[in-house]
């Protein structure tokens, strides 16, 4: 069952099953241990990958990656706070770093607290600028596109992109 449908059941439903789970406990229940029944159940969107599933980290420590993510905790999160949305869980390609450095983003030069991307490296990225390298890839080839990781790309990311496209740049492609 997914998510979406899960948070669609009637309370009605939802508390019926929770009596269930819960008479067999009823004599624990009755011997003075407190519990609460199951009434809501709350998901942040932000922490939801586009698989409508809880979002993977991109990277983790001790990855060959570099720690991304606009927290750089590794994760694609799509949260209000990040003006850039980088939302899209990817794998960048050299291509796509040239294209980036060309339109004012260079993500290869090392700098200060950041030693620079190679061609392999996972990012979390500006949700605007994949969607430009998708649309250049007509003149400058596919490589321009980052593949993407679905289970690490922000649900937020589908304001923007469509599904299909980031599923065929698939890392699972």
């Amino acid at each position: 069952m997914n998510i979406r449908a899960l948070l669609g059941l009637p309370l009605n439903l939802v508390a019926l099953l929770t009596r269930r789970i819960a008479s067999p406990l009823a004599p624990a229940l009755s011997s003075g241990i407190a519990y609460r029944s199951a009434t809501t159940m709350s998901i942040d969107s932000s922490k939801m990958s586009v698989l409508e599933a809880p979002l993977q980290p991109l990277t983790k420590e001790g990855d060959s990656s570099h720690p991304t993510g606009y927290q750089r905790d590794g994760y694609c999160w799509g949260i209000r706070q990040d003006p850039g949305q980088h939302y899209v869980g990817a794998v960048v390609t050299d291509e796509f770093l040239r294209f980036s450095k060309e339109n004012g983003n260079d993500l290869m030069t090392p700098r200060p607290g950041f030693a620079g991307l190679k061609d392999g490296c996972k990012w979390c990225l500006c949700v605007n600028r994949w969607k430009e390298a998708l649309t250049a890839s007509d003149r400058l080839g596919e490589r321009v596109v980052p593949r993407v990781d679905l289970s690490a790309t922000a649900l937020a990311s589908l304001k923007t992109l469509k599904m299909e496209d980031l599923q065929k740049h698939s890392v699972s492609k």
